[in-house]
């Protein structure tokens, strides 16, 4: 009996604003020969409403119609015509018969064929199904017609996201999103954001969200937030999405509003009623929500309970939640990201050890369904760090590698930081256990030390916005990234970075070699202008890891030191004279860095303490290659807007003024980092620049060496977050400010820059003239239209530009800025800076 029916499809939207990612499935054009070509049927493999080979046959619909404006017919039985077929191997073989010359498919795995009478796309389950189905629509939409026969298996079966949603709806690292998963302490009612997330994590195949923050909240426990998890969960489903949760240690104690619990008065993991407590909510979980994916757990880090406080060992701890989960098959997630506050007085102290110096002791006691997760530095989402030598201490022990998509100390999605090259200097690092080959993508797959479960977790903070789910469309290439990377570590970034541009924004070669190059640059160029030579990200640690704050980094116990003087700079991490961090590593990776000539020179601060004055293998001094770098990374960003300014036209009008808003943000946010970090190290140790740069500005006019009315001179957080160390703000929240000058420069036409201070807790009004001439307003609103972690000082995290292109000035011309103040906002301004059009001059 032939059953098949004729679906309605999905329309192609209008407006382009980014909610569909890289699943726009945008029409071709002159794709009529396919259009031919392409079966009239779908034939599905599984009628089952939620299935997720159910949810293959409606992408493979939708998405041909969308592409080729074709229409097919849906059939949940074997059809006689040439058709396209979807289903797992042991429901196309009851069908069809065995499958021939096909290699054999792991979990998750499929095989695509596109040679035969009828397309196969066949999954060794449901979910590699599915993950076949996306892969053929992907090569649909880059316009790729290749006739294809090959399986492909994931390389770690661990490939999960860590949500740092919080109960409130608020999110941990959101940067002005609000969750779309919960809202006053409860599971929100509407989850079509949510089914729309599993969609995007399915077709890069991804397999399992912790949908809550490892900072975790022990209400996300009760009764009524259980329930509304299995909501979750029952959105999730159909693309083929795990749900898992994040636990507080400590819940016993905290009176979770369970029925199947009563509270304690301890959680000490070997006491028989927090055994009992924990078996019971992991039972109740499972009745409710039979395919939970399981738990992932931040334990004696930053103030969060664990089992440190009953002088248990962190394998103790594990296990309590391991044992719970075992009979289900659910997985424990066990972070390695445990340390605790240090005296920086005390040379051989170093936070960078803590990780093995915590679990190495450990390794073997932990059950099989635990999984560490490591992160890939041995700090915390530095720019650069080395790759943690816990990967090589934990031989007996499942690993998963620990990326963050979030950005956290990397420009909060307000910088473009396309991010696989960093994750790639960590996956492909052979670490050479026992003289062998090493690499890291093979320890956490499992491959190297043979072990059951391994693979990838990824912090991302998708958040409900009303275009896209970070906050940035040029962001969202991380994510995708990250699932393609999850899959199969050996890719290349650039590659996987073109099919998502392909996806994203279309086939013209402009958009595809622009995209490119500003994405392949925007790593290096981060680096460059943040923190270079392993001296890690110099952002403000203490307070939103966002702007520059080099002098954050010392005199605290939180361990990020740089150990900075007029002198000198760099952690000795030697054996022979410092912390012997380097002794973690095994021999051969130990001997490159214990010595100086070997250590690589984009790592020698983070294992060497030296002069200032001392020679790179490059030639240049350390300072003098701070200067240059900071100069050279924060002139590369300058390029993105010039980059992307060639594309007007090539992309729809609100995802193109979306990513230029930010790219024109980048843009004068690097200067400030440039010159806040370049003017902190020259103050610090009085070595000149070769070039003369660094604290010489002749084409600014200084906001305090204006004429004002209305405004007056302030000091700011930090001397260097400020050019001449000040800035001007309104006398009272009530009065404008008018600052005014008589411009000395030559007569031609200028590019205009107003640096001035966007602080939270109001919106300042600018206005900007030339003899009376009006070139623009702007407002300081970056709260509600940028995203990031907000300021309430005149810093480096709140310095920013506005600018004006192309303005035609005369010499004695009479430049005037008005500020409008509100509420705390004094309407700040640090300086104007003027840059002939054409010249090459630079800031």
């Amino acid at each position: 009996m032939r059953i098949c029916f004729l679906l309605a499809s999905v329309g192609v939207a209008v407006a382009e604003t980014g909610i569909d990612a890289w699943l726009r499935y945008a029409p071709l054009t002159g794709s009529s020969v396919v259009h031919s070509a392409l079966p009239n049927n779908v034939v599905v493999l599984n009628s089952s409403q939620g299935s997720p080979v159910y949810t293959a046959g409606q992408e493979l619909h939708n998405g041909i119609k969308s592409i080729f404006d074709k229409s097919t017919r849906v059939c949940y039985s074997k059809e006689t015509k040439s058709a396209l077929v979807v289903g797992t191997v042991a429901e196309y073989e009851k069908v069809y018969g065995a499958l021939q010359n096909v290699p054999e498919l792991a979990p998750d795995g499929f095989w695509l064929d596109t040679t035969g009478f009828n397309i196969q796309i066949v999954g060794q389950d449901e979910r590699g199904a599915l993950y076949g189905a996306f892969e053929y629509l992907s090569m649909l939409a880059q316009g790729n017609f290749t006739k294809v026969a090959y399986a492909t298996n994931p390389a770690g079966n661990i490939r999960w996201v860590n949500q740092w949603d919080n109960m409130d709806g608020s999110i941990e690292r959101g940067y002005g999103g609000a969750s779309i998963f919960f809202a006053n302490g409860t599971v929100v009612s509407d989850l079509t954001r949510a089914a729309q997330y599993a969609r995007l994590l399915a077709s890069v195949r991804i397999n399992a969200v912790v949908i809550n923050n490892v900072n975790a909240n022990s209400t996300t426990l009760s009764a009524e937030n259980i329930q509304g998890v299995s909501r979750i969960a029952d959105v999730m489903r159909p693309y083929g999405v795990q749900v898992g949760l994040s636990l507080d240690f400590a819940s016993p104690t905290e009176g979770v509003q369970n029925p199947v619990v009563h509270n304690l008065t301890t959680y000490d993991p070997l006491d028989e009623s927090v055994v009992q407590w924990w078996t019971n909510i992991t039972d109740n979980i499972y009745s409710i929500i039979p395919d939970f994916a399981g738990y992932l757990v931040k334990a004696d880090s930053e103030g969060q309970a664990g089992p440190l406080v009953y002088n248990r060992t962190l394998a103790q701890g594990a296990n309590l939640f391991a044992k719970t989960l075992e009979p289900y098959g659910g997985t424990l997630m066990y972070r390695a990201f445990v340390y605790n506050l240090l005296n920086e007085s005390n040379w051989t102290e170093d936070r960078a050890k803590a990780a093995v110096d915590f679990f190495q002791p450990l390794d073997g006691q932990f059950m099989d369904n635990t999984v560490i997760q490591i992160k890939y530095g041995p700090i915390d989402f530095q720019v650069r760090e080395p790759t943690s030598p816990l990967f090589a201490s934990l031989r007996e022990t499942n690993a998963a590698i620990e990326l963050e998509v979030a950005q956290e100390y990397l420009g909060q999605q307000c910088h473009l930081v396309y991010l696989p090259p960093l994750w790639k200097t960590v996956l492909d690092f052979d670490l050479q256990v026992d003289n062998e080959s090493s690499v890291v993508r093979n320890i956490i797959s499992g491959q190297r030390f043979n072990r059951p479960l391994g693979g990838s977790a990824a912090v991302v903070n998708t958040m409900l916005t009303n275009n896209v789910r970070l906050g940035s469309n040029l962001a969202m290439s991380n994510l995708y990234a990250y699932g393609r990377l999850a899959w199969d570590a050996t890719q290349e970034p650039e590659p996987v970075l073109q099919d998502w541009i392909r996806l994203t924004f279309g086939l013209h070669p402009r958009i595809l070699s622009t995209i490119t190059q500003m994405s392949m640059e925007s790593w290096p160029a981060y680096l460059n202008y943040s923190g270079n030579l392993g001296i890690q990200t110099l952002t403000d640690i203490l307070y939103t890891h966002f702007g520059p704050n080099p002098a954050s980094q010392e005199l605290n116990g939180y361990g990020q030191w740089t150990r900075a003087d007029s002198l000198s700079v760099g952690m000795d991490r030697t054996c022979s004279n410092g912390t012997c961090y380097s002794g973690q590593y095994p021999p051969k990776v130990y001997e490159m860095y214990e010595s100086i000539e070997t250590t690589p020179d984009d790592l020698i601060l983070w294992f060497h303490h030296v002069n200032w004055t001392h020679v790179l293998h490059s030639g240049k001094t350390v300072i003098q290659h701070f200067y240059d770098s900071h100069y050279s990374g924060a002139a590369t960003a300058q390029t993105f807007v010039t980059q992307l300014a060639s594309l007007s036209g090539l992309i729809d009008s609100e995802r193109y003024n979306e990513m230029m808003y930010r790219q024109l943000y980048q843009a004068g946010h690097s200067i400030v980092w440039r010159d806040s970090v370049n003017d902190y190290y020259y103050n610090m140790t009085l070595i000149p620049d070769d070039h003369g740069r660094v604290g010489h500005h002749p084409w600014r006019i200084e906001a305090e060496a204006m004429a004002l009315d209305g405004y007056r001179i302030s000091g700011v957080a930090l001397n260097e977050t400020a050019s001449n160390k000040s800035a001007i703000v309104t006398v009272s929240n009530s009065t404008t400010g008018i600052a005014t000058h008589i411009i000395d420069f030559p007569s031609g036409r200028y590019d205009i820059g107003v640096n001035y201070f966007d602080l939270y807790g109001g919106v300042s009004n600018f206005s900007a003239y030339v003899n009376n001439r009006k070139l623009g307003s702007w407002q300081g609103n970056a709260e509600f239209t940028l995203g990031h972690e907000l300021t309430y000082f005149l810093d480096g995290n709140s310095n920013t530009r506005h600018h004006f292109f192309d303005v035609d000035v005369k010499e004695g011309d009479e430049l005037k800025i008005v500020g409008v103040p509100d509420q705390m906002e004094a309407a700040p301004v640090d300086y104007v800076v003027f840059l002939p059009v054409g010249s090459g001059i630079v800031d």
